[in-house]
């Protein structure tokens, strides 16, 4: 089982909150190459050999924050219709950029990427988890007829999600709720054009 990957209740699930949600606060403040196991265990009120019982590495750690991060924020929308869930979806990603910690911790681990091999890992193997959560809703929308057969989740969702990170990272505009509606029809008119499948 993968570490921090259980579930428990009553002391040990407040434990864990805290060390999670104190890592993405020290990613926020700090950014990933200054943070450590002991940083974030002192910010949780927690010694550190709690943490290490649990998460072996820093770099498991922080998968874990970003995870369970994304799974509070980000629900897997299923309404019977493609066009709601994927606004549904970009506005999850919406919130999630629009929140404190969030951006924050995006703008350092984009940061750290070009210069550490295991920051990069952790964002490649994040994304990946969340492609493979979010890949059911084109699939059903496929097998309902909404998309063409073929269509790429996963150009579906970079498609939805770049034009938020682009106003994030770089033009530094809004994140508003128009904007993620915006990106939300564009990935969706460039999926029914077919221009998500197989060349």
């Amino acid at each position: 089982m993968r570490p921090g990957s259980i579930r428990p209740g009553g002391r040990t699930a407040r434990t864990r909150a805290a060390v999670l949600d104190a890592t993405l606060a020290e990613l926020a403040d700090r950014g990933y190459e200054h943070v450590s196991v002991e940083t974030i265990a002192l910010r949780a009120g927690v010694h550190k050999t709690t943490v290490y019982r649990r998460w072996r590495t820093k770099e498991q750690l922080v998968l874990e924050a970003l995870r369970a991060a994304a799974e509070r924020r980000i629900e897997i929308p299923d309404s019977g219709d493609i066009d709601h869930d994927l606004r549904a979806l970009a506005r999850a990603v919406l919130a999630t950029l629009a929140s404190r910690d969030g951006a924050a911790a995006v703008r350092a681990l984009v940061a750290a990427t070009q210069s550490s091999p295991q920051v990069a890992r952790v964002v490649r193997q994040f994304w990946a988890a969340r492609l493979a959560q979010v890949t059911p809703i084109v699939q059903r929308a496929i097998a309902r007829g909404q998309l063409p057969e073929g269509t790429s989740a996963a150009e579906t969702m970079k498609y939805l999600a770049a034009p938020l990170f682009h106003r994030l990272l770089v033009t530094a505009e809004p994140l508003t709720e128009a904007a993620a509606d915006q990106a939300a029809a564009a990935a969706l008119a460039a999926a029914r054009a077919g221009v998500f499948t197989p060349t």
